[in-house]
């Protein structure tokens, strides 16, 4: 055999192996990617409960709920079926409960999300309160509420409605209306 023999299977040998590498690069390959979805959880709870101290170690709030689910890319946990509980030192505790919440990443801001009732136990010269509304927004920092929406304020003998409410739980405890207030007093 001849040298340009050779070369005819050379330059055979070299195309066989380029055709093998270039198929080889541009080969459609199966590749499977997990998409992560944006709002996903990353963690949950079933009969989860928060305790709170102030500075002198005594219980300041409680935050228990049904199911809480925290979600990693904005930091906020839902729940579902809380009640917050925030307590005064003279007065029985404040008994916040709702349907559904959002506490924000800051673990300050609570959005009560549904039908809300706010109730307290009464005592010697203190009335029973309750009141029904929705939508509450509640600042726990400050033990502080508010909403726009319809609300009322009901006792064994009196009931006051209004839209928009203000509310501080804290002592001097301070409710405002905002609009639209109506009344039906019992006197004695």
């Amino acid at each position: 055999m001849t040298f340009s023999q050779y070369r005819v299977y050379f330059v055979l040998f070299f195309l066989v192996i380029s055709s093998w590498f270039l198929a080889d690069i541009f080969e459609i390959k199966q590749v499977t990617k997990v998409k992560v979805v944006d709002h996903s959880p990353d963690y949950f709870s079933t009969g989860y409960y928060k305790k709170e101290m102030d500075i002198r170690g005594l219980i300041k709030s409680e935050l228990t709920a049904e199911k809480m689910i925290h979600y990693g890319d904005d930091e906020t946990t839902h729940l579902e079926k809380p009640v917050m509980t925030l307590y005064n030192e003279d007065i029985p505790p404040w008994v916040i409960r709702s349907e559904t919440a959002i506490l924000e990443a800051d673990g300050d801001h609570l959005q009560l999300v549904g039908k809300a009732v706010i109730s307290r136990a009464g005592m010697k010269k203190l009335r029973p309160f309750k009141m029904n509304t929705s939508d509450l927004r509640v600042k726990l920092s400050t033990s502080y509420a508010e909403t726009n929406q319809w609300a009322e304020i009901i006792d064994d003998r009196n009931r006051t409605e209004g839209i928009g409410v203000e509310i501080v739980f804290i002592d001097p405890v301070r409710l405002k209306f905002l609009s639209r207030v109506k009344g039906r007093y019992v006197f004695n």
